[in-house]
């Protein structure tokens, strides 16, 4: 009888995504033929120590400005240019940390009770030494109303909704929303588990 292996150990995740990941106009989601508002969201990725993360990629799901997603799944009867493909993937600078998205404001989705979701789009966040990716959500702080409404920001705790709201930069047109995401310590951005 031969011996029994083991699983093949664990091993984080290497500092390749600069080799094609990060290609240029990947961060950019054209605009849909049905228009929307044009928006740039921007910020930083920090690390438990607060130095900015060199290499975070970051992938961004949304639906189109009139709430549809460019899914199978989602066969509601609503416009969706082709083109639209709602997909974007941006990196962090490697000497400053920050990252870029160009984007239109999603609409709004229907969440599981039958309400509509607040506009928001979904962020993966992936980087060197991290063994699994986390999951985000960005909210937008000009829809205070259909946040609070939001089933998903009702169950994050109240102290800490704030982490998931991207700040409008006042009289920016078209508008800049400036969201970090933050690992680890009291100001931490609420990651969920999928």
């Amino acid at each position: 009888m031969s011996p029994k292996l083991g699983e093949t150990p664990s091993q984080t995740v290497g500092p390749y995504y600069s080799m094609r990941l990060g290609g240029e106009g990947q961060n950019v989601i054209p605009v849909p033929a049905e228009g929307g508002q044009r928006i740039t969201i921007t910020g930083k990725v920090f690390d438990g120590d607060r130095n900015h993360v060199e290499d975070a990629l970051l992938e961004f799901w949304q639906a189109n400005p009139g709430g549809r997603y460019n899914h199978p799944d989602d066969t509601r009867e609503l416009d969706l240019d082709p083109r639209f493909s709602g997909f974007a993937r941006a990196m962090s600078d490697f000497k400053t940390g920050t990252y870029r998205l160009e984007t239109v404001k999603p609409g709004r989705v229907p969440d599981l009770e039958g309400a509509f979701q607040a506009p928001h789009i979904s962020v993966v966040v992936q980087a060197r030494g991290m063994l699994d990716p986390v999951f985000t959500r960005i909210y937008f702080s000009d829809e205070e109303e259909a946040n609070h409404d939001d089933l998903i920001l009702r169950r994050v705790p109240e102290a800490r909704r704030g982490t998931l709201v991207a700040e409008l930069e006042p009289g920016s047109d078209p508008a800049i929303y400036w969201f970090d995401i933050r690992f680890q310590g009291e100001d931490e951005t609420v990651f969920f588990d999928f």
